[in-house]
């Protein structure tokens, strides 16, 4: 992954693991300090889209994003 892409994945995780939402702070967090695999990443972001992904949130499209990005790692 190039740089960018991968500074601007770390942003967004490090959005997630601010949230406050277990759903998706803790696998963010884990992720951000090497303690997660991709699979459980992967995992919690799509739980994530799905309960919250189209409430209109500052979240939503970062879920999408994410995920593209999470499948150039």
């Amino acid at each position: 992954m190039e740089k960018d892409r991968q500074e601007e994945f770390e942003s967004i995780l490090n959005k997630f693991a601010a949230s406050g939402w277990d759903v998706i702070d803790a696998p963010s967090k884990a992720w951000l300090e090497g303690k997660a695999n991709k699979e459980e990443l992967i995992t919690a972001i799509r739980q994530a889209d799905k309960e919250c992904g189209s409430c209109g949130c500052e979240f939503d499209p970062l879920y999408k994003r994410a995920l593209e990005l999470c499948t150039e790692l």
